[in-house]
Order: C-alpha cells, then structure tokens, then sequence
C-alpha cells in the first residue's frame, strides 16, 4: 500500500510539472495572434491590444503564466 501511494505521488507530481511546462507556451502564441491580428489596423482597440501585449509578454517572462494567458484571452476578445 505504501509503495502504490509513493507511486501515486510522484506520477501526480509528474504530471503537474509537465503540464506547467507545457501552458508556458501558450503566452507567446497568444501574443502572436494578437500581434497578427492588430497587424494592419489603425483603430483604438488596436492600439490599446498592442501595448497590453507587452504586459502579456512581461508577465510571460515573470512566470505568471496564468495571468498572461487571461489578459491575452480578453484582449483577443476585444479585437473580435
């Protein structure tokens, strides 16, 4: 029984490590779209998008990932 939980923990651990890892990369796609999606517009929400993308990109590199993921996800939301 001990053997199983002992298993049980470092598979979960695993797991969490990987996964963190992994929505690391979702700021800089985010980034992208937003970069591409503000490309050629000239408008306010635009120019409001590409300034809050450099907050996206600082939190990114902080390792606040969670909060850049959002801000990315509300900003794409506004362009739309």
């Amino acid at each position: 029984m001990h053997r199983f939980t002992l298993m049980f923990v470092l598979s979960a651990v695993t797991v969490l490590v990987f996964a963190g890892q992994a929505l690391a990369f979702q700021c800089p796609k985010l980034a992208a779209q937003i970069n591409a999606a503000t490309g050629t517009r000239y408008d306010a929400a635009a120019a409001d998008a590409k300034d809050k993308v450099q907050t996206v990109m600082e939190l990114h590199s902080k390792g606040n990932h969670p909060d850049a993921e959002k801000l990315a996800k509300e900003i794409l939301e506004k362009l739309k």
